[in-house]
């Protein structure tokens, strides 16, 4: 079964930057060469932190837009892997709870199946 990737980069601003792919490989190199994007061409050297595998390069791009808006914090959340922070962030700001979050260490972290609703902090019903 042929797979579609869904990654965030850490660029050397900063920035993070997401994307989608069917090689993995390929792609990171043609990022870090500067061939891809003008985004990323301009703030090497970048860094792998997330990826995740999909059935289907709509899946990949839908979700690939979905975190292109999230905040910083929330994809801070997604690649240390803290789905209950990534839940709390999905939340509007005045639904969350009162609490001192964080993220922890920064670091590539994969998670396949990816299942939209539970990252997004909603259960199986949504």
């Amino acid at each position: 079964m042929q797979h579609y990737w869904v990654y965030m980069l850490r660029c050397s601003d900063d920035s993070y930057y997401a994307g989608h792919t069917d090689n993995l490989d390929k792609r990171l190199w043609e990022h870090q060469q500067g061939l891809a994007t003008d985004w990323t061409r301009r703030r090497r050297p970048v860094e792998l932190v997330w990826c995740a595998a999909c059935d289907s390069r709509d899946d990949a791009f839908a979700f690939e837009r979905r975190i292109k808006n999230w905040s910083r914090a929330k994809k801070e959340a997604l690649i240390a892997g803290d789905w209950s922070l990534v839940g709390h962030y999905a939340r509007s700001p005045h639904e969350r709870p009162s609490t001192s979050l964080g993220t922890s260490d920064k670091g590539y972290s994969q998670a396949t199946p990816l299942v939209l609703s539970e990252v997004e902090g909603r259960g199986s019903d949504a």
